[in-house]
């Protein structure tokens, strides 16, 4: 039976049967019975990794161990909050960096726990406890960001909009008109992919366009 770890572009987690091309963690989110607790963080660093990495292998929600949770892909992470690990994805780690190096003008590289600050701000609200989102004119979002289009998670990439589902984008609308939307991609990471970072994206955006 599907565990509890399949993170959607919101931030939330679900169960679904369809793992995802990445995997990452938040801390310890799950009990003894793997199921998880009332808080959905447990740290700050929220990071993104590989599914296989030098061959290790561990029990899914083992015990006193960070809960595996799995995306999609790379962008669907990075919209939930998650920026790339610096030991299993080390050249994606330095491809952020020195993005948001650019996006902050800045003259020398932050460090990973000024980057988990600033995401951490941007990605809860300290009440609901749910994810913050923002509005922005679509013509100004660049691709690898999540938006609510018709009320669904929708991945921008060219003149196109993806829609979004565990399992890989079901259907493309196209990015024609200049309107105000929400957007789920924390503001941060908006700027490092405008910045030139470039996300892992699941094999079905190759979807036919409309």
């Amino acid at each position: 039976m599907p565990l509890q770890n399949r993170v959607t572009p919101r931030g939330e987690i679900e169960v679904d049967p369809s793992r995802g091309d990445f995997m990452g963690n938040r801390g310890i989110l799950h009990n003894t019975e793997k199921q998880l607790s009332h808080h959905r963080w447990t740290h700050s660093n929220w990071i993104i990794c590989l599914t296989e990495f030098r061959g290790r292998h561990r029990e899914v929600m083992s015990q006193r161990q960070y809960t595996e949770l799995f995306f999609l892909d790379e962008a669907v992470a990075v919209a939930a909050g998650h920026r790339p690990c610096y030991e299993c994805r080390r050249e994606s780690y330095l491809s952020w960096i020195d993005a948001w190096r650019i996006a902050h003008s800045r003259d020398t590289p932050p460090r990973a726990q000024e980057i988990d600050r600033a995401l951490h701000l941007e990605r809860i609200e300290r009440t609901s406890r749910r994810q913050k989102t923002w509005r922005c004119d679509l013509n100004c979002i660049p691709d690898g960001t999540f938006i609510v289009w018709e009320e669904v998670p929708h991945l921008v990439l060219g003149e196109g909009l993806l829609r979004w589902s565990h399992g890989g984008y079901t259907g493309s609308t196209r990015r024609t008109t200049a309107l105000n939307v929400e957007v789920l991609t924390p503001p941060s990471a908006v700027q490092v992919l405008a910045a030139g970072f470039r996300p892992h994206l699941h094999q079905s955006t190759a979807i036919p366009k409309i």
